[in-house]
């Protein structure tokens, strides 16, 4: 017998137990890591974990310490994982055991490492940022570097009549524009899941397969479908890029819609609760050399802070300067004024109740 992973499930606010009946509980989540074991028990431990699923066999020398840890949430209708690795060999277990294997599919984020899959005359590698789709049910073997992995277990039944589009995405590496969201939303999960109830498991389920089913097969309704998510992957991506690019001179419509893949009309509906684009990178540029005036190291002069943040005009440059914050660049510096004020509460209760917090999120959100 090998030692098995312990079930820890976070404690509630009274110090007890949460659990996957209570509505306003934590996810369920439990923890599993190879670092309590002997170096003897370490590998075989840590295949056990997977048995169900997986063959593994090791790289290194046996000889040598397998750590391995790993996360897993109960979703309800879908299993979620966190897997840090050493380098290891895989096999599905089709035709090596006599017993049916499990039939779902298994789709992977790899964060850092690499991974190679053979599958019968088909191959294909993926490395970090990239998703990977493999069909439990189906023999294939291959090896993975030391890794850190992101991964959804999905049922063939959780998209029903839609499985076609996974089967026809079985065994390959989703690349383009609709992978790399795929990837965000995979990495936005794993970070927000911490944070949500049982309650929430409903949404997180239309939220996954819609996503899904948008990124691999991307018809008019699945992209409908997932119009809320997708934007909110797309709307993270953009302002990434513009804050990448902030000093960049040629930043615009056109260069944000080259870099997301996207058309103008899509750009605009993002930023328009923003006021568009270019008014949010003018935003974005002002806060930045409104932290630049304030820092006291800061020697250059004004001008050159401005122009740096595409400003060829110093007098064009304070009037902007003058409308978002209400006082001019040479009052942050010769102040001292270090941190930017919140707008006056008036401009929120001059407004209906049911109106404020709609137009803080929009104010925020910029």
């Amino acid at each position: 017998m090998v030692a098995a992973g312990r079930r820890l499930v976070p404690e509630g606010p009274d110090g007890l137990l949460a659990s996957q009946g209570q509505q306003d509980g934590p996810i369920p989540h439990f923890e599993f890591s190879t670092d309590e074991l002997s170096q003897a028990d370490q590998f075989d431990a840590w295949r056990h974990n997977f048995a169900p699923m997986l063959d593994l066999t090791p790289v290194a020398d046996r000889s040598e310490p397998m750590v391995g840890r790993q996360v897993i949430w109960d979703l309800g209708c879908l299993a979620f994982t966190s897997i840090s690795t050493e380098a290891l060999h895989f096999a599905s277990l089709p035709g090596r055991v006599r017993r049916d294997a499990l039939d779902h599919w298994m789709m992977t984020l790899i964060l850092d490492g690499e991974a190679s899959t053979v599958a019968g005359e088909r191959s294909f590698e993926g490395g970090a940022g990239e998703v990977q789709l493999h069909p439990l049910g189906q023999s294939f073997d291959g090896h993975v570097t030391d890794s850190h992995m992101l991964m959804l277990l999905i049922p063939r039944d959780f998209f029903q009549e839609q499985a076609g589009a996974l089967s026809l995405a079985e065994f390959s590496t989703l690349g383009g524009g609709m992978g790399l969201l795929l990837a965000d939303y995979i990495i936005g999960l794993a970070r927000r899941l911490p944070t949500l109830t049982v309650a929430d498991l409903p949404g997180i389920a239309a939220a996954t397969r819609a996503m899904i089913l948008a990124c691999i097969s991307p018809s008019p309704d699945h992209l409908d479908e997932a119009k809320a998510p997708i934007s909110i992957m797309l709307l993270e991506r953009a302002r990434q890029y513009i804050n990448a690019n902030l000093y960049n001179p040629n930043l615009d419509n056109d260069m944000l819609c080259r870099a997301l893949g996207i058309s103008r009309t899509r750009l605009y509906r993002l930023f328009e609760p923003s006021g568009g684009v270019m008014r949010y990178i003018l935003h974005r540029r002002l806060l930045d050399a409104h932290s630049k005036l304030a820092d006291p190291t800061e020697t250059r002069r004004i001008f050159e802070i401005a122009e740096q943040r595409g400003f060829n005009d110093g007098a064009e440059f304070s009037r902007a300067f003058r409308r978002e914050f209400g006082y001019s660049p040479s009052d942050v510096r010769s102040r001292g004024m270090g941190a930017i004020p919140a707008r006056p509460l008036a401009d929120l209760a001059a407004l209906e109740p049911v109106e404020r917090l709609g137009h803080l999120l929009r104010r925020l959100q910029s």
